[in-house]
Formats: C-alpha cells, structure tokens, sequence
C-alpha cells in the first residue's frame, strides 16, 4: 500500500445528484504547492473516483460511508502518485487512457478509450489524440453538463490550496485567475512540429456548461464559452 502523504483537503462536496469533489493541495517541490482535486461519481452504491487524492481519516470514512470504492478512473498520465493506495486498501479497479511513465505501477486493470462502457449512466469518455503521453475527459451529461479534466484545461478563480510562491509566480508562468489550456502541459504534449488544436476543436463539441479539472477551483456555470476563450488564445 502507498506511503504517501495525505496533504491538506476540504471536506467532500455534493456538487450534482451523486457527483462529489474534494479539493485539496500537493506539493510539487520544496517551493510550489498547488491545488489538486478529486471528483467522485456514485452509482448504484458503487464510487469511482476520478484522479483520486489521498484523504484525512475522517473524510475517508465518509468516503467508505457513501458506498463502496469500486474504481479509479485516471485522466491525465502524469496523474496517479494515490492510486496504488486505493488498489491496495480498497482492491480497487485501475482505469487509465495508457501506461503512464510517471506512475506506472499499478498495472492499468482496463485501458480505456472512446469506446469504453462506463459503470454508470449518461456519460461519455474524450481521449486526445496525437498525444507524447495519454490523457482524456469525461463528460457527465446530467443537469447542464460536467466536463471532468486532467491538465489539459484548467480553471482559476482563486489560488486557495496554493502557498505564497505559488500565487506570485502562477499568473506569470501561463496559470491566470481564468480557464486555461495548460502551457506547461501543452508543452510536454504537442508532438515536435505538431499541434493539439484540432483536438480541442473536437473538445468543444462537447455539451457542457460546468467543469472540474485536477488542479485550479470548480466552475459552476459557462464553462464551455471559457474553454473556448481559452482555445482561441492559445490557437488563434
């Protein structure tokens, strides 16, 4: 079972019918802390959890009392430093886009793409294409709709969850209290000479009005209109 350290979290919020959040912190080296956040989707008594964070024991009996933790459900490849701790404790399932360099054990249970089924109702999977390393979405199509990211789009409204260095130096590095592609990981991504913007052209087609993603604060309305700000400024 993973070692990891449990960094500080907020208590799980209800953000739809049987779609939680846990937002919290990781610390990225001995200068930066940054958010990092959990989405947990509930179904039929069972959880999956989406790029999971470690939690503090009282909020990990809360998890374990709203149903059983069946799966994780890994978005980004560079992802997964908690993973191993939910395999370990809960024999959870590992789904992921790919073998992650970063995180490579566990070993995926189930490589997932487009066409996977998922274990719950009104949902769909978006895998980017042409990728250096995997990462996808997952669009929950309930109320308005809910795009669920990994690095690839993020939001700001604050800088909660992150230390002093953080906030001084994010908006200069490409992180502005606004939704973003990720330039750091657009970087890392985007094959020599290629481009992703087709990709998250194919995004935009999408149905979605809020969005969660892995770092950065959930935003409850016109969520698709700034994701599209977000492509246009990077591609324009």
């Amino acid at each position: 079972m993973s070692d990891t350290p449990i960094y500080p979290h907020d208590p799980i919020e209800e953000i739809q019918p049987d779609v939680f959040m846990a937002r919290g912190e990781i610390k990225m080296n001995a200068l930066m802390t940054i958010t990092r956040n959990m989405a947990i989707v509930r179904h039929q008594g069972e959880l999956t959890l989406v790029d999971p964070i470690r939690l503090e024991p009282s909020e990990e009996k809360r998890l374990e009392e709203m149903g059983t933790v069946k799966r994780i459900l890994r978005l980004g490849s560079m992802h997964g430093v908690d993973d191993p701790y939910y395999v370990g404790r809960y024999g959870a399932e590992l789904w992921a886009p790919g073998i992650s360099e970063a995180h490579p054990e566990p070993k995926p249970t189930l490589e997932w793409d487009e066409s996977t089924s998922l274990p719950f109702p009104d949902a769909e999977l978006f895998r980017f294409e042409g990728l250096k390393h995997p990462e996808g979405a997952l669009l929950l199509k309930r109320g308005r709709g809910l795009l669920l990211t990994c690095d690839g789009i993020q939001s700001y409204s604050d800088y909660s969850h992150c230390n002093l260095f953080a906030r001084i130096i994010m908006p200069l590095i490409g992180f502005p209290k606004t939704t973003i592609v990720g330039p750091i990981w657009l970087k890392m991504m985007t094959p020599k000479g290629g481009s992703l913007e087709s990709e998250f052209r194919r995004l935009l087609k999408l149905d979605f009005d809020q969005l969660l993603s892995a770092h950065g604060t959930f935003l409850e309305s016109g969520a698709h209109a700034a994701c599209e700000r977000a492509v246009e400024k990077v591609f324009a």
